[in-house]
């Protein structure tokens, strides 16, 4: 096989896979828009934020992210307080309901990988899934310099 196709299927089949667990994980939402989740899932990376701090990294505008937020405030899984350094700003931060949501969801999306695991491939397979893995891993882990050698 040349570099150029095993390149290539390995992208589209990372890219599949992705989508898939996307979708997998939309499934566990039980009717949480997929926005509202990425913003969840900001506060849990990053802590609390500002409503036009998510909005740049949403790179969505304010009033998208307010209208957000404000349905997100309400089904209880974000809160909003002052921000201590400049009261005319509101902190939103992730509650323990907004927690659980996101835990789900993973939970949703886990549950999903390990039956299609099981499901795909013979223990023999799934063996080789797992040196794969450790391929996959070592392929994320890969700064390239000008210099780098070739294997």
């Amino acid at each position: 096989m040349r570099k150029h196709d095993r390149v290539l299927r390995l992208a589209v089949a990372l890219g599949r896979l992705r989508a898939r667990l996307r979708d997998e994980a939309r499934a566990g939402l039980s009717g949480l828009p997929l926005a509202h989740l990425t913003i969840l899932k900001h506060l849990r990376a990053e802590g609390p934020s500002t409503a036009a701090a998510l909005a740049a990294a949403e790179h969505v505008s304010q009033q998208a992210v307010a209208q957000r937020l404000a349905a997100l405030e309400q089904g209880g899984l974000v809160r909003r307080r002052p921000d201590p350094t400049d009261g005319r700003k509101w902190l939103v931060s992730l509650t323990a309901a907004g927690t659980s949501r996101l835990d789900a969801v993973a939970a949703s999306r886990d549950a999903w990988l390990v039956r299609a695991v099981d499901a795909a491939f013979t223990p023999a397979e799934r063996a080789e899934l797992d040196r794969a893995v450790v391929l996959l891993e070592r392929l994320a882990d890969v700064r390239l310099g000008p210099d780098a050698a070739i294997r």
